[in-house]
C-alpha cells in the first residue's frame, strides 16, 4: 500500500471519528452517526474494498474506545463499507456505492446485529429491532457521502490524486 493511500485512509478515519463526536441523531435504541456512513461511501469510491473496510474497522474501534460508538459500530460500519465498495467496484457508479452502504448497514448489519448483540452485549431483541436506526443512519450518510464524493471528484486535485492511486 502506498504512503498516499495510507494517508487518505488516516484522514478518513480522523474525519469519521471527529464527525461522530459532533453529528449524531437519536433513533430509538441507538444513535445514528451518518458521518461514518458517508466516509464509507467516499472511501469506497476513492480507495476500493480492502482499504475502505480497514478504515471502517479502525474507526469503529476508536469510536468504541472513546465512547462515541457502541459495539454495534463494528458490524454496522464494516458490512456497509464492504457492500458500498463492492457495489462501486463492479458498477463504477457513485449512487450504487450509496445503495450498497444502505443495504450493507441498513439491512444486512441490522440483521447480523441481533445475534451479535446477544453474544457480545448480552441483549436479546427481535429480528427487526435495529433496522430503523441502522436504515436511518446509513441512508442519511449514504446520501451525504455520494454528494461529497461527487463534488470532490470534480476538483482537479482529486482527479490528479486518483490517477496516482491506481
Amino acid at each position: 500500500m502506498s504512503i498516499r493511500k495510507l494517508t487518505v485512509m488516516a484522514l478518513l478515519v480522523a474525519v469519521a471519528v471527529a464527525g461522530s463526536t459532533f453529528v449524531s441523531i437519536p433513533t430509538g435504541i441507538a444513535r445514528a452517526y451518518p458521518v461514518q456512513h458517508a466516509i464509507n461511501v467516499i472511501g469506497a469510491i476513492i480507495l476500493g474494498p480492502v482499504p475502505t473496510v480497514i478504515v471502517a474497522f479502525v474507526t469503529a474501534i476508536i469510536r468504541i474506545l472513546t465512547g462515541t460508538g457502541s459495539l454495534l459500530a463494528i458490524p454496522g460500519s464494516i458490512i456497509g463499507a464492504f457492500c458500498a465498495a463492492l457495489a462501486y467496484k463492479y458498477s463504477n457508479k457513485m449512487w450504487l456505492a450509496g445503495i450498497g452502504e444502505v443495504i450493507g448497514t441498513g439491512i444486512l448489519a441490522s440483521l447480523i446485529a441481533v445475534p451479535y448483540a446477544k453474544l457480545f452485549m448480552g441483549t436479546s431483541v427481535a429480528a427487526f429491532f435495529f433496522l430503523p436506526a441502522f436504515l436511518t443512519s446509513s441512508t442519511i450518510g449514504a446520501i451525504l457521502g455520494v454528494m461529497v464524493a461527487s463534488s470532490l471528484r470534480k476538483t482537479e486535485l482529486v482527479k490528479r490524486f486518483n490517477s496516482s492511486l491506481y
